[in-house]
């Protein structure tokens, strides 16, 4: 593998369902992606991209460091069900000297291994889950990323009451403690926001704010 200068390397193992969307992302956001499974089938969607893509016989040191996994900055093992290789993958990409290995994981155990040698972890489907639990509960919100307890990013369509005022007519931060952090129309956001940034009713806000405060605001436009 040739390493692009200046370029993150990223290699995913494991491209089911999960990894395929890591992978298949990254290469959106114009990142250098190695992509490696056992299942030739699996990386078939990856084979017209930039991707670098490698069918291994097993889950080795050697076969991983054919496919230049050594070169990565971050691995990410896609891995769930097979708990072995899921842990072999992670093992042999830290031995290899990769500083950041994140892998998906499917229970509490198969956690405790993977972050005992070194490795962090994410839970899909409960992540998923909780999102969506907490989307549910929220009046007004479209998507909420949770980035603690208590402190969350929402995004809600600007309800018609708010269309054509500007952010220094509602005094969002000063009434309730959050901020507008961004716009979004038509899929592209616009960070650049200001006192005279004017709201309209075909855009999406993205507020960031404590969960309570976030609700205070959202129980004002019912």
């Amino acid at each position: 593998m040739r390493k692009k200068e200046g370029n993150q390397v990223f290699a995913v193992i494991g491209t089911g369902r999960f990894g395929l969307a890591v992978a298949t992302e990254l290469l959106a956001r114009g990142k250098y992606v190695i992509a490696v499974d056992q299942d030739q089938q699996r990386l078939k969607p990856l084979y017209d991209t930039d991707a670098e893509v490698f069918v291994i016989n097993e889950i080795s040191r050697e076969s991983l460091m054919e496919a230049g996994i050594q070169e990565a900055d971050t691995v990410v093992v896609g891995i769930g069900k097979d708990v072995e290789n899921s842990i072999l993958a992670a093992l042999n990409s830290l031995e290899l000297g990769v500083k950041n290995v994140i892998c998906k994981v499917i229970s509490d155990d198969h956690a405790k291994i993977l972050r005992k040698i070194g490795a962090d972890v994410v839970f899909p489907e409960i992540e998923i889950g909780k999102r969506t639990a907490i989307r549910l509960c929220e009046n007004l919100a479209e998507d909420i990323l949770p980035l603690s307890e208590e402190f969350s990013i929402i995004q809600i369509r600007t309800p018609k009451e708010l269309d054509g005022k500007s952010v220094r007519d509602l005094r969002i931060r000063e009434r309730f403690g959050i901020s507008l952090i961004a716009v979004v129309k038509d899929g592209k956001a616009n960070g650049s926001v200001g006192p005279d940034t004017v709201l309209k009713e075909d855009e999406l806000m993205v507020l960031s704010g404590s969960n309570s405060d976030l609700r205070k605001f959202q129980n004002s436009l019912e």
